[in-house]
């Protein structure tokens, strides 16, 4: 499955089978191939081994978890910043993201009767993330989104350097986003520029 939090190490390498199966669960409303598309493109950004490696980002569940939903995050918000269709498309891109938190959980073996109360719990931790970045973000304030990123990503415990570095490449890719038009993220095409291009 696209997120692979199961996985810790380089960047996932998603097989066409998983990606159909996923798509098989999903329905087949306007926006969900596109959603799925910009989800897809989201996590293997958020997999960037710099992220892990030289940031210090934890390479486990939970640092796996975060990474993608600030990555899922700043496609939702540049989404909402467009038309209607726009919003339509971030909730597609919510739906991929959390029927694919749904997949995971039951692939590492966690029961029918949890897996819905995980997944809400993922919900909540991603809605209040999103929030929490969306307000740094949209003041252009980088040391209030390092704030957030150090208390959600690290919790609590991140290196300064580091919160800040995953900041301000936060704040690159929302800026690289904003600059590709909604046309193509309609169709679900996005770019992210790459770790190392931000230092």
């Amino acid at each position: 499955m696209p997120a692979r939090l199961c996985q810790s190490g380089a960047p996932d390498r998603t097989r066409r089978g998983d990606q159909m199966a996923l798509l098989g669960l999903l329905g087949r409303k306007r926006h969900e191939r596109a959603g799925f598309e910009l989800y897809t493109a989201a996590v293997r950004a958020a997999r960037d081994p710099y992220i892990f490696e030289i940031l210090g980002v934890p390479d486990t569940l939970d640092g796996r978890f975060d990474v993608i939903g600030l990555y899922v995050f700043l496609v939702v918000h540049r989404l909402h910043a467009a038309s209607k269709e726009g919003k339509d498309l971030a909730q597609a891109v919510f739906d991929a993201m959390f029927s694919d938190m749904d997949i995971n959980l039951r692939e590492i073996g966690v029961g029918d009767m949890t897996v819905g109360k995980r997944v809400r719990a993922m919900w909540e931790a991603f809605n209040g993330r999103s929030a929490a970045y969306a307000a740094a973000l949209d003041s252009g304030d980088v040391m209030a989104l390092s704030g957030a990123v150090a208390r959600n990503v690290w919790r609590g415990q991140a290196p300064p350097d580091s919160a800040h570095a995953l900041a301000a490449l936060a704040m690159e890719q929302s800026k690289h986003l904003a600059d590709q038009p909604v046309e193509a993220l309609l169709a679900g095409r996005v770019s992210f520029r790459p770790a190392r291009a931000t230092e």
